[in-house]
């Protein structure tokens, strides 16, 4: 007896979810760059001399960090050499045999 309700909703339905929960945690992650905005420009005014603290425990910017720099990531770290391969000419070779064009009857001799 085939089940009653079938995966395909459930499955699409935790992609969705997924896929909000992403979006979600990129946007939390940006406000959380956000909140440092204000302590990086006190320390460039002060020269890193009387900072004021950030304004939430450490513990938050170790859950965010993963998610925070995406872009970074994707640069490669070192430049690779470009190499320049040498290329193969090709050769065209004759072939060894003409191509047989002749039509064959299959009918017995009588009909054709």
């Amino acid at each position: 007896m085939p089940p009653l309700t079938s995966a395909a909703p459930n499955r699409t339905l935790r992609h969705l979810l997924l896929a909000v929960a992403l979006v979600l945690a990129q946007q939390a992650a940006q406000l959380h760059a956000l909140s440092h905005l204000k302590r990086n420009l006190v320390m460039a005014e002060r020269g890193g001399k009387c900072v004021p603290p950030v304004n939430h425990p450490a513990e938050q910017c170790i859950a965010y960090h993963a998610v925070d720099s995406v872009l970074a990531a994707l640069a490669p770290a070192i430049d690779p050499p470009q190499v320049n391969l040498a290329t193969i000419a090709s050769a065209a070779l004759p072939l060894p045999l003409a191509a047989r064009i002749v039509f064959d009857s299959r009918a017995p001799p009588a009909l054709s």
